[in-house]
């Protein structure tokens, strides 16, 4: 859940005929995963990663949204950028970016004298370039490890099938 000292505001700001806000609903969330070809996630396990986020970035052209970024934050130290998702029409003209720079600028005001927050994020295929431009370096395994991952599931398979209604 979140706390009072994770918010941001402002809550909304428009910019270039996009509108950015700190909330999106699980619906478009998981349409935004759809329109790229990621799995839909199960409504109320993706409500509840959008609950549990320090802060989420959403992108909207009008009333649709078309990208997200979310921050996973323990609120010292470690901070994970996670689901930077646009929606294929909007990729590559700078809303990526810009959904990043907010969740920056966010931690960044929360920096005191002294502190240090790593944030760590994942890139796929032509977002290396994207944050490279934001002051992201490539991890080496020598120097920060191995990034490794397990998906736990009670499923043998979890298909877009079990949300169509």
């Amino acid at each position: 859940m979140k706390d009072d000292r994770l918010q941001h505001t402002p809550a909304q700001e428009r910019t270039e005929g996009i509108t950015y806000t700190n909330n999106i609903t699980q619906e478009s969330a998981n349409s935004i995963r759809a329109s790229v070809g990621f799995r839909r996630i199960h409504p109320e396990q993706l409500q509840a990663s959008l609950d549990g986020s320090a802060l989420i970035v959403a992108a909207y052209s009008q009333s649709r949204a078309i990208g997200m970024a979310r921050l996973i934050w323990d609120g010292g130290c470690v901070a994970l950028i996670r689901d930077i998702i646009v929606a294929p029409d909007y990729q590559m003209q700078g809303i990526e970016a810009e959904l990043i720079q907010r969740i920056l600028a966010f931690l960044n005001s929360k920096l005191k004298l002294g502190f240090g927050i790593q944030v760590d994020v994942m890139a796929w295929s032509n977002q290396e370039k994207i944050y490279e431009g934001l002051g992201f370096q490539a991890s080496i395994p020598q120097r920060r490890g191995m990034p490794m991952h397990i998906c736990l599931t009670n499923q043998i398979e979890l298909t877009d099938e079990m949300f169509r209604q």
